[in-house]
């Protein structure tokens, strides 16, 4: 106890007479009672700092990225990735909107924006067993739109197309004079706009158009889009207020638009990144939230079941993974424990479902199996949304097994689902792929008219969906190439034939990565700087590799080749990733042949049955098998890596027989036979 409080008890106990001037006795109280009054509120303001230290303690903190993404633009194709490119622009990429005309040009974003009296559009696709009704289709072509332009602004700029930009330009001043006063930005006539309490594209049409914007922006930098974007992006935070408004109730109806809308947070975090408002983090996190309280027909990523243990994936595949980054986004922004335990949860889950190949099922409902090889197709549109899933993972945390996954997927499932031969990718595909001619290796679907598993340029009978996405992929994929960390470090993440343009402490770095990875594994790093520089050159070394070789001085740093000097104008670091022939088990013990960063399979001949025409050079190609034999794992296989291709011996099942035989990368095959039981 304070002695002065002391002093002031023990005179009153006393008594006055011991005082002998009574006058000093009062000044002496007065003054002993203000001392315990200042004791009681210092008291008093000690315990309140305590418990708001105690609050603040409590309360979240976001989360720090790891890296700093690039602005779209600095990093370009070169090599093979460049070749394919220029390929799919004077192919499906670049010629979309002259295949199917009739969805490509609706002006849904301006003088066709849907009102009360709208009906369900005819998208000239086959509809048999479709259970999400007739709503869908009124939104459908905004995002058939808006993910094809997306990928094919970012196609144009990164090639340096003339005559493409040029239509970009066209397209994007197009597209802006559509906004309103208020800044709305989007599908909606004024009596419908957010108000909604059913199946709608509301956020989900704003998503896939404000993400081509974006890439536009950030390589042209031209005001005007930015001041649109952010005034579009207001109106929304404006008009679905933050714990007022239910942006994701949809009833207990389908609500696979609304479901997508969630995506939305892609268009945030890049502008949380680009500007430092945490507005816009704290909406994403917002969205996830209402999102997780609301039905759903996409309930896969609603925080409630990513929590029950028992609980197992069921819902549409490309919603599954794209919903993932929100998740993300989700965690980083709220520092939730809850939402960052659910995230781990999440990212085992889709492991189970995914093959070696990067193959997650998606065929289009996951529904609670785990995947395989034979049985569990994968989507375009799924293998787009979670390759970009991972690359956020990858920018934010640093994982490198998101590193991988990124390549996994890019590398073999998304390449081994394109036609080596013509201009046109897969819709539905499988690891073992042992006919393309519509259904899934010829299984009987009779509940509906299976098509999907075809090559076309547009697969307009199914949805117009899975080419869009094929088109953003590569430029999605480049942008995970490269990464900042701090001012003074450049992280080769995904490895590939590229070439960055940047700055270090604000001097001028073009690097060209120049390879024919992942078909081999020697790189040469050719770096120009305007003026010595000091960095570190961080490359990711792949898992699969069994020792670096180089002439370089370097130091390993959490599974990152570190080169830390000073770069001087033209240097080249060179470097080789040594590794041999892997042997991957899938979940259900299959075997699967790998070198680098490649999965392998034995190439089935078959024959090419030609169907609907829309226009010369662009057709739909159904494959039936020429040979029937199927192969068996031994465990005396004498797998050897000769010149891109492995030599193994395997049984023939037919014949009972041992056979020296021939695999070759998923990209170079249209039948095949992948995993070996």
């Amino acid at each position: 106890m304070p002695t002065a409080f002391c002093f002031s008890l023990s005179v009153m106990q006393s008594g006055r007479s011991k005082t002998p001037d009574s006058s000093i006795t009062q000044n002496n109280a007065m003054v002993l009672e203000i001392n315990k009054y200042q004791y009681l509120l210092k008291g008093i303001t000690l315990f309140w700092i305590f418990l708001i230290s105690l609050l603040v303690k409590a309360q979240p903190i976001p989360k720090v990225e790891k890296y700093r993404l690039l602005p779209f633009g600095s990093i370009k194709p070169s090599g093979w990735i460049k070749d394919q490119m220029q390929k799919d622009m004077a192919g499906f990429v670049g010629n979309l909107d002259q295949l199917v005309p009739e969805l490509m040009k609706e002006p849904i974003y301006d003088s066709g924006r849907l009102h009360k009296q709208s009906k369900a559009r005819d998208l000239g696709n086959l509809k048999s067993g479709d259970a999400a009704g007739e709503e869908q289709y009124k939104w459908w072509n905004s995002e058939t739109q808006s993910n094809w332009w997306d990928g094919y602004i970012r196609n144009a700029l990164l090639l340096d197309d003339k005559k493409a930009v040029e239509k970009v330009k066209n397209y994007v001043d197009h597209i802006l004079a559509s906004q309103d006063e208020d800044g709305y930005l989007g599908i909606y006539d004024k009596e419908m706009r957010y108000k909604f309490s059913s199946e709608n594209g509301e956020l989900w049409s704003k998503t896939t158009l404000y993400r081509g914007l974006l890439a536009y922006y950030e390589y042209t930098h031209e005001d005007k889009v930015w001041k649109a974007l952010i005034r579009a992006v207001d109106n929304v935070m404006e008009n679905y207020p933050v714990n007022q408004s239910q942006p994701f109730f949809a009833g207990n109806f389908f609500s696979g638009g609304v479901a997508h809308g969630l995506t939305f947070t892609d268009v945030l975090d890049r502008l949380y990144q680009l500007t430092g408002k945490k507005k816009y983090w704290d909406y994403a996190t917002f969205l996830y939230l209402n999102f997780s309280e609301n039905n759903s027909s996409e309930k896969d990523a609603q925080l409630a079941n990513i929590l029950d243990p028992g609980y197992r994936l069921k819902s549409h595949g490309a919603h599954t993974y794209e919903h993932l980054r929100s998740l993300i986004v989700a965690a980083f922004a709220s520092g939730n424990p809850d939402i960052q335990k659910a995230l781990k949860i999440y990212i085992e889950r889709i492991g189970n479902c995914t093959t070696p190949s990067g193959g997650a099922i998606g065929d289009e409902w996951i529904g609670g199996r785990t995947a395989n090889s034979t049985s569990t197709g994968y989507e375009y549109c799924s293998l787009h949304e979670l390759m970009n899933s991972y690359s956020v993972i990858f920018q934010k945390d640093g994982s490198l097994k998101a590193a991988e996954e990124i390549e996994t997927i890019f590398y073999n499932a998304a390449q081994g689902s394109r036609n080596p031969n013509h201009s046109c990718i897969a819709y539905l595909k499988t690891d073992n792929s042992f006919e393309m001619m519509g259904t899934r290796n010829g299984e009987v679907e009779p509940e509906q008219n299976q098509t999907r598993y075809k090559y076309s340029p547009v697969h307009q009978d199914v949805a117009v969906c899975c080419v869009p996405n094929a088109g953003r992929i590569t430029p999605y994929f480049l942008q995970s190439c490269w990464l900042k960390e701090e001012e003074n470090s450049l992280v080769a993440a995904a490895l590939s034939p590229n070439i960055l343009q940047t700055t270090v402490k604000n001097i001028p770095v073009k690097i060209e990565e120049i390879t024919n990875y992942p078909f081999d594994n020697q790189f040469i790093f050719k770096i120009k700087t305007e003026a010595p520089v000091h960095f570190k050159l961080k490359i990711r070394k792949p898992a699969w590799a069994t020792s670096v070789k180089t002439g370089e001085k370097y130091r390993m740093e959490k599974g990152l080749i570190v080169i830390e000097r000073t770069f001087y104008k033209n240097e080249q670091v060179k470097l080789e990733f040594l590794t041999g022939v892997r042997i991957l088990e899938d979940l259900n013990h299959e075997k699967y042949f790998a070198y680098g960063a490649l999965i392998y399979a034995k190439s089935i001949a078959a024959s090419l049955q030609k169907g609907k025409a829309y226009a010369p050079g662009f057709e739909d190609l159904r494959y039936a098998p020429i040979e029937t034999a199927r192969f068996e794992f031994l465990n005396n296989h004498d797998a050897q890596f000769e010149n891109g291709k492995i030599q193994v011996t395997l049984k023939n099942k037919e014949t009972q027989k041992s056979e020296r035989i021939e695999l070759v990368p998923l990209a170079k095959t249209i039948l095949r036979e992948a995993s070996f039981n």
